[in-house]
């Protein structure tokens, strides 16, 4: 929904992935589709490939597949309403192509499964809007490349109505418009190739309901948001590789999230319960990771680099002084009360390596349910089901004071490596910080956060807690607000009390 900052919107496991049977999975080296910056000196880890060597569906049709021929048109939608649930279709090689019209989309049963040969493509021409849609539940799509269909904005193209129970493995959703792919809970992507689309990658979003049980695994994310919709719709927080919305409990590991306009994963509104771990998150223009307005994650074992570049530099360029961040957490944070298989957000034994700048811990004390200023409108927290509730005079006091924000508390940092060589990031001042800060509260004139409350709290009293880390190069550390910049020795000496049994070496990034 977008990110805050005085009161405007910015444009903003153990634990290798295993090798799947197919092959998408190999070594690093030249990746499919170039990441810019220098090369990585950090340890190596295994990438997914999915791109560039595509696993290959069944030569010939499965026992009691129904055969698509590409040479009819709108064979697989014709097919699909004449068979009963539980078929299995085995596209044939070839450019599948449906009805001219722009909803003549394949309307799937339960438990549909469309395999793809060698080959095959279901092309939409710009013409057709959706690839699959309907609200059937536990629709499998493997080995199959859809491609060109032209969605329109925050719609999507595969799964369009976010039905439940999906399986998309194998498969390449690239060059459309709008999302390649939208989810439903339960849903199941893996060892896929999602390129070069429009808006997102894939739109984790269900209208008037949460996702549960999501599973991202070995996937392929790359070049997506060609339409470059931030600069289109300044503050529409409307990009990324792959935005996630109310969803609840994710597994997000061994993908390779890269080279996307904007950030690479993007967690937005009152997510909770998420693993990320094991991914390759690099030369995306944006963050690597946002996760805002959320709760409870466990963020691990990523190698994280060259991030942020082009956002970083285009926002230092201009003078602003908010530390921009690699890896940014936005009134996010762990509580106890909401069910979930941690009650903080840990951070831990993560490489990054030449990003600009590492992690900002960040709350906007303008920002909260029934705020004019919060720009989830018409959302409220988890704690708080009726966002009439955050309203003076019952919000200036227990309990409703802390529940009716979102709050960046309980953030456990620790176990990480932070390198930095400004020569290859190309910057000499403000890629080279990490920060916990709020800004002066000022609005709505109802507002219980004025002041300094909200920097004082996020600061100092919510059990935000960096320790244990090794940087390598010449760090900065911002607390409390953008004009308090510290070196190392402020940042663990009192009041801050930051990184216990961390160390620094200056010299040691390059």
């Amino acid at each position: 929904m977008g990110i805050k900052w005085r009161n405007r919107a910015l444009p903003v496991a153990p634990l290798a992935l295993a090798v799947l049977a197919t092959g998408c999975v190999s070594t690093p080296g030249a990746p499919a589709a170039e990441p810019t910056g220098a090369p990585s000196t950090s340890g190596a880890r295994t990438v997914a490939r999915a791109c560039a060597k595509p696993a290959a569906g069944p030569a010939k049709a499965p026992a009691g597949a129904v055969t698509v021929d590409p040479a009819v048109v709108g064979d697989l939608a014709a097919k699909t309403r004449s068979s009963p649930p539980n078929t299995t279709f085995w596209l044939r090689p070839g450019k599948h192509r449906l009805k001219p019209d722009r909803y003549s989309q394949v309307i799937p049963k339960k438990g549909n499964r469309y395999l793809g040969a060698p080959g095959a493509v279901l092309d939409g021409r710009k013409t057709n809007q959706y690839a699959f849609g309907g609200t059937a539940r536990d629709v499998t799509v493997r080995y199959l490349t859809v491609q060109r269909f032209v969605a329109p904005h925050n719609e999507g193209v595969v799964n369009h109505d976010s039905a439940d129970g999906w399986v998309i493995e194998h498969a390449k959703i690239q060059h459309n418009s709008g999302a390649g792919l939208m989810a439903g809970a339960h849903q199941r992507v893996r060892a896929s190739c999602l390129r070069g689309n429009g808006q997102y990658g894939m739109n984790a979003y269900k209208a008037g309901d949460s996702i549960s049980d999501l599973v991202v695994e070995g996937n392929e994310i790359v070049g997506n948001n060609t339409g470059d919709w931030e600069r289109r719709r300044p503050g529409c927080g409307c990009t990324g590789g792959v935005k996630f919305w109310a969803v609840n409990g994710a597994d997000v590991r061994g993908n390779w999230v890269h080279d996307n306009r904007g950030a690479g994963l993007w967690a937005d509104t009152n997510n909770n319960d998420f693993r990320i771990e094991d991914n390759v998150l690099e030369a995306n223009d944006g963050a690597a990771l946002i996760y805002e307005t959320s709760y409870n994650a466990v963020i691990r074992k990523n190698t994280i680099r060259r991030n942020n570049w082009v956002e970083g530099r285009r926002h230092a360029d201009r003078g602003d002084n908010f530390p921009f961040a690699t890896l940014y957490l936005s009134e996010a944070g762990g509580e106890p009360r909401i069910r979930a298989r941690t009650d903080k957000i840990e951070i831990y034994r993560n490489v990054l390596e030449n990003n600009w700048s590492a992690i900002t811990l960040w709350e906007n004390a303008d920002r909260f349910c029934n705020s004019p200023a919060n720009t989830s409108s018409g959302d409220c927290t988890l704690l708080v089901p009726h966002s009439d509730r955050c309203a003076r005079p019952a919000i200036a006091t227990a309990p409703l004071y802390a529940d009716c924000r979102w709050k960046t508390q309980r953030v456990d940092i620790h176990d990480n490596r932070f390198v930095l060589d400004k020569s290859v990031v190309e910057c000499t001042v403000k890629c080279d910080r990490m920060a916990v800060l709020a800004n002066y509260g000022t609005y709505p004139d109802w507002s219980p956060y004025q002041g300094e409350r909200v920097a004082e709290a996020i600061t100092h009293k919510q059990h935000n807690r960096w320790h244990d880390n090794v940087y390598l190069g010449p760090w900065k550390f911002v607390a409390h607000d953008p004009s308090r910049v510290l070196d190392f020795g402020q940042w663990q000496g009192t009041p801050y009390e930051q990184d216990a049994g961390s160390t620094l070496d200056p010299r040691a990034g390059g």
